[in-house]
């Protein structure tokens, strides 16, 4: 599913004066006039609380009569409101409704978020096609969310034919406007040369644009891209350095790959009592591999007491999660440590994965 953003304007909030500043007064008195722009204004100060305390009943109003005139903005945040509940009872019907009006009139908000509603079916039936032809709508009017998304319909054949150098011609509109999602995709296709000859150096730069901005997945490949040399100088300490940045944002694999660096001390001062820490994380969402590694921890005492109940436990949650030649690896371990442990501590450690499983899953 392509990535959804319902855009709407910061609700940056500014101290309300006691009374109408004249800016206000004047913006009411054409607004009860029938002038529509104004109409929009007031809604629009209402909502974000400008000028008037904010109070998004009274913004749907001023939308309301903007949007019975045809004012095409006025419409979109209509359609908002009623995707969202926001001074309305939430009604995605609705929302569609007001939506396809200001789309009609090339808005291109609008077109966006009437395409989300057709991508997840919410107040009409689902259509790949219908999102992907409004995507399209606002892309050609340089939105870069569109963009972003249209890249990802063609890259995965949704509502249009599976073309790669479609999706990379979209991802790079968008991402020359500073998307950081379609940096990451532009950097993933040069990984792998879909749709663009394959090239690392590519593949780095726009992750590390991605990165920059803070997104979890790019800061992890380019921390990864530093671990393995490629493109850039072979540097453990900047590997780290990135896959900590993502790690810290709760991306599993950068946990992961954390816990294990800090186990063999690669980029960061060795620290089993870290590595555990790092493990653990991952784990508690479900990780095998670190599931594992904590049995490890366990079994050796390393960065925890020793205790081959917990350790156990570890073990099972691990061969129950793993697949293929994986689980069976996992199966064995735990079943060697079963074998030198008394049928209480089985239990025991049996028990604490049931209480495991209620908990985390």
């Amino acid at each position: 599913m392509a990535v959804l953003l319902v855009t709407e304007l910061a609700s940056a909030q500014t101290p309300t004066a006691p009374s109408e500043s004249n800016e206000v007064a004047a913006l009411r008195v054409q607004a009860n006039a029938g002038d529509a722009d104004s109409q929009f204004d007031l809604g629009l100060m209402y909502y974000l609380g400008k000028g008037v305390p904010e109070n998004y009943a009274h913004a749907v109003t001023w939308y309301r009569k903007a949007a019975d005139q045809g004012h095409a903005n006025a419409q979109g945040k209509l359609g908002y409101a009623y995707a969202n509940g926001e001074g309305v009872p939430q009604d995605d019907v609705q929302a569609v409704a007001w939506y396809h009006k200001a789309a009609d009139q090339r808005d291109a908000d609008a077109q966006f978020n009437l395409a989300v509603m057709y991508d997840n079916g919410w107040g009409v039936p689902q259509d790949n096609a219908q999102a992907a032809a409004w995507w399209r709508e606002a892309a050609d009017q340089g939105l870069a969310g569109a963009q972003f998304n249209l890249g990802f319909m063609y890259a995965n054949g949704l509502g249009l034919p599976q073309d790669d150098v479609q999706a990379v011609a979209w991802y790079r509109k968008a991402a020359d406007q500073g998307d950081a999602d379609a940096q990451f995709n532009l950097g993933y296709a040069y990984t792998n040369g879909e749709g663009v000859p394959q090239d690392d150096a590519q593949a780095v730069a726009w992750y590390r644009k991605a990165a920059d901005q803070g997104l979890a997945r790019a800061q992890f490949n380019l921390g990864n891209a530093y671990y393995l040399g490629e493109s850039v100088p072979q540097d453990d300490a900047q590997a780290a350095s990135w896959i900590q940045k993502a790690a810290n944002q709760g991306l599993g694999i950068a946990q992961f790959y954390l816990g294990n660096a800090y186990y063999i001390g690669q980029g960061v001062p060795q620290d089993n009592v870290q590595a555990v820490a790092w493990y653990r994380k991952v784990g508690d969402k479900g990780n095998a591999r670190a599931q594992f590694n904590l049995g490890f921890m366990y079994t050796n005492g390393e960065g925890v007491p020793q205790d081959n109940v917990e350790a156990l436990k570890w073990f099972n949650l691990a061969a129950f999660r793993a697949r293929n030649a994986v689980q069976q690896e996992y199966a064995d371990t735990r079943d060697a440590l079963a074998a030198l442990m008394p049928p209480a501590q089985i239990s025991q450690a049996l028990k604490r994965a049931s209480a495991w499983i209620e908990a985390f899953e």
